[in-house]
């Protein structure tokens, strides 16, 4: 057993983003299909330890920093925010949620059709569904354990973990690859010569320069440290309520307040370059240690019907993204970007969806729609709606006599 610490892990996740970069930079096929840095890094690293482990050799890491650095990224989306900018966005919004909606409902109709199909039950088809896929391994965990005890399901919690698992890694694999086929149809949108090239805003093209000062990053880095304290103070305050909502909305939601209230009341207008470093930074450290950390032997533990049900997942999520996501949101590059974004959270989770995108608009350039939407939905809308998706099949006589 090798344990790394706090400070090995640090330097184990930095090692993983250079070894991604690299990869990126010198595999064609990598490059040509837009697979995120991190994710490259992160698989790499994981097949290692999985190869390591069938020699009795096992690697821990230290992942209390990973939970942080998640929490300051959404930090960032909160305190990029501008709420005017979001008024303009409304209707794109609205439509790419009822997009959302209806994958939530194709995941859980598939996952309990095939399941019922495979003589799993169906409760099984359902917990490879919107549970695990679109909720993460947090949701995952949580339905997990109310299956387990109410609904009797024998290992419902490690099912739960390994699914989410499965679904973070394709998350991070196919949202290249959809946006690579999508771009050939459209135009993307250039710069002419007669056009100064625009500065980077946000998380559109994270490898770009941004010029900062010491003291504005040190600003920023407040605002991110208030960010965290008052939105994991609000989770306190919302939990066992009817209003409890994961920490990392409630960090964004300040966030979002935050930004919008000292601009409204003249005192301090927040700089999005430094918001955006500290925000990439936060991003690919964490998914580094979220990748490099993933225990691959829970996804070659799955029952081969399991697995079947969730590689159909995967097809039906990039096939989704392909004629319905792609289609309602314009069929343009933006729609092409946003469609990589679903096929992250779809899959994964919201950073899996920014990591996705961003792999497209370095290559191909900015989308300011999808990065705009994508956030927002991913973390304000997903959790909720995919809770009352999911209560409502559990609402069916079909699950009324499981």
């Amino acid at each position: 057993m090798i344990e790394l610490d706090f400070y090995g892990t640090l330097v184990a996740a930095s090692l993983v983003l250079l070894l991604g970069r690299g990869l990126v930079t010198r595999v064609g096929f990598l490059r040509s299909y837009n697979i995120p840095e991190p994710v490259a890094g992160g698989l790499v690293v994981a097949l290692l330890l999985l190869i390591l482990r069938a020699f009795d050799i096992e690697v821990r890491f230290d992942t209390s920093l990973q939970t942080p650095l998640m929490l300051a990224f959404f930090a960032t989306i909160g305190l990029s925010a501008d709420l005017a900018s979001l008024k303009k966005g409304g209707r794109i919004v609205g439509i790419f949620l009822l997009a959302v909606i209806g994958l939530l409902v194709v995941q859980n109709a598939m996952g309990i059709g095939l399941a019922t199909l495979l003589g799993l039950d169906p409760l099984m088809g359902l917990l490879t569904g919107s549970i695990t896929l679109a909720g993460g391994h947090g949701t995952g965990a949580a339905w997990g354990a109310v299956f387990s005890e109410k609904y009797g399901l024998a290992s419902a919690s490690e099912l739960a973990l390994a699914s989410a698992t499965f679904g973070l890694v394709l998350g991070g694999l196919i949202g290249g690859p959809v946006a690579r086929l999508l771009i050939k149809r459209v135009q993307v949108p250039g710069c002419s010569p007669q056009q100064a090239p625009r500065l980077p805003k946000g998380f559109e093209q994270p490898n770009k320069e941004r010029s900062i000062t010491p003291f504005s990053f040190v600003e920023t880095l407040a605002l991110i440290a208030v960010s965290l304290l008052a939105g994991n103070l609000l989770n306190g305050l919302l939990h066992g309520t009817a209003f409890e909502l994961p920490t990392f909305v409630c960090v964004l939601f300040v966030g979002v307040v935050l930004r919008n209230s000292l601009s409204a009341l003249g005192l301090y207008q927040v700089f999005e370059r430094e918001v955006s470093v500290l925000g990439n930074v936060s991003l690919s450290l964490f998914l580094a240690i979220a990748l490099m950390s993933l225990k691959l032997w829970d996804l070659a533990a799955l029952a081969l019907p399991i697995f079947i049900i969730l590689a159909v997942q995967a097809l039906v999520m990039a096939l989704f993204a392909i004629f319905v996501t792609f289609r309602v949101m314009g069929s343009n590059y933006d729609a092409a970007v946003l469609a990589a974004g679903h096929c992250g959270f779809g899959l994964g989770a919201t950073p899996t969806a920014i990591a996705n995108m961003q792999a497209v608009t370095q290559r191909y350039g900015p989308s300011q729609i999808a990065f705009l939407v994508v956030p927002m939905v991913g973390a304000f809308f997903i959790d909720i709606v995919n809770v009352v998706v999911i209560k409502l099949y559990l609402a069916l006589p079909f699950f009324a006599a499981v």
